[in-house]
């Protein structure tokens, strides 16, 4: 008896040896079993979805084998680990081990948004909707509703997000990377107002991005932009008007169609800084770091006066006499191709205009009685 005991538990053991360097094989020929794709293409991990759904359901796609076996090997290997969701990338020759490597580092194929800078909101808000990969849940929604759902009721979206490339995974909805961008604006405000210039007019940081939005639509030159805050700076202190085109062109929102009249300059909207002293009531334009950077370390100088050359960059005067010298060298003879700042990058934004003013604002030049104020550059 104990002979037969032993020769059953033998044979036993030889089984069950048998049968575990199978299943090893058969767990490792299921793991290297390339996915049977022909072509690049990329499959989705929704939200919530387990590894076992994904396993049934690859293989009822026909690009895998023997869904069974790949579920007994996560449960018993890979027990706990995350299946992040996002789109990931199969390629021709991918195994499925491959594949459970990219699953397990979150290898998730990611996407591009750009904001730019001197975007307005309505900008911002067409590009987030026009993007496919974005879970779209703003649509229809007033700028104040969109306000609600980020959690900031009662701001005024205008300027409050940074112009930056975001990375985002499918799926993600408008409102988390909507938040991303209002969160990073507030943290560069919040780091350059701690290492602003002393003497500032501006009691907050609000005011700062006010002025930074100025900056931001008056001149695309990086080494300009001190200049540019450093007269509007100087202008504020000693209580003249700002007299700037963008924000007359704001003030006119969509019925600004390229000109500005004489009447446009004269109509005392909220923003035109034309008709009131002071910063307007709010940004005008999405503003990036340097422009923040200008508005709170300003140029020092005397200049009170700036007009545009036509190539993008601008002449600078301290007083009325030399500006009017200047506007009629650079505004009065005006090459085909003037323009009062460089082209843009991207898509453009509200709208820029070629300075002309009356008498003397600090970047405008006088226009003929018969013709617009100014025109679209």
């Amino acid at each position: 008896m104990r002979r037969k005991f032993l020769l059953l538990l033998e044979m036993g053991l030889i089984l069950a040896g048998l049968a575990l360097g199978w299943s090893a094989w058969k767990i490792n020929s299921v793991l290297e079993q390339p996915l049977q794709v022909a072509q690049e293409r990329l499959i989705e991990v929704p939200s919530g979805t387990t590894p076992n759904r994904m396993f049934y359901r690859m293989q009822g796609e026909g690009l895998l084998d023997d869904a069974v076996w790949l579920r007994l090997y996560w449960r018993f290997n890979m027990a706990g680990t995350a299946l992040h969701t996002g789109e990931y990338r199969l390629t021709p020759g991918m195994t499925v081990g491959q594949l459970f490597d990219a699953w397990q580092r979150g290898d998730v194929v990611q996407y591009n948004l750009t904001l730019v800078e001197g975007w307005n909101f309505r900008q911002v808000r067409a590009a987030v909707a026009k993007h496919e990969k974005i879970r779209h849940t703003l649509d229809g929604l007033s700028d104040s509703e969109v306000m609600d759902k980020l959690g900031h009721t009662g701001v005024f979206p205008e300027g409050r997000f940074f112009p930056d490339t975001y990375r985002f995974v499918r799926g993600m909805s408008d409102v988390e990377l909507l938040q991303q961008a209002y969160m990073r604006l507030e943290e560069v405000l919040a780091k350059e107002w701690a290492s602003r210039s002393e003497g500032l007019p501006y009691r907050e940081p609000y005011q700062a991005l006010i002025m930074a939005s100025l900056v931001e639509k008056e001149t695309g030159i990086p080494q300009e932009r001190g200049q540019i805050a450093g007269v509007f700076v100087r202008r504020l202190r000693l209580g003249m008007m700002l007299q700037t085109d963008p924000t007359v062109i704001y003030g006119m929102g969509e019925r600004y169609n390229g000109r500005i009249s004489r009447a446009d300059l004269r109509e005392p909207t909220p923003y035109n800084t034309y008709t009131m002293t002071g910063l307007p009531p709010t940004p005008i334009a999405m503003v990036g770091r340097e422009a923040i950077h200008a508005a709170l370390n300003p140029s020092d100088g005397s200049s009170l006066y700036f007009v545009a050359r036509g190539d993008g960059s601008h002449v600078f005067s301290d007083d009325l006499d030399d500006h009017n010298s200047a506007v009629r060298e650079f505004q009065l003879k005006r090459r085909a191709d003037y323009r009062s700042s460089p082209a843009p990058q991207a898509q453009p934004g509200a709208g820029e205009a070629a300075p002309a003013s009356e008498p003397a604002p600090a970047n405008e030049a006088p226009a003929p009685a018969d013709t617009p104020a100014t025109e679209q550059q």
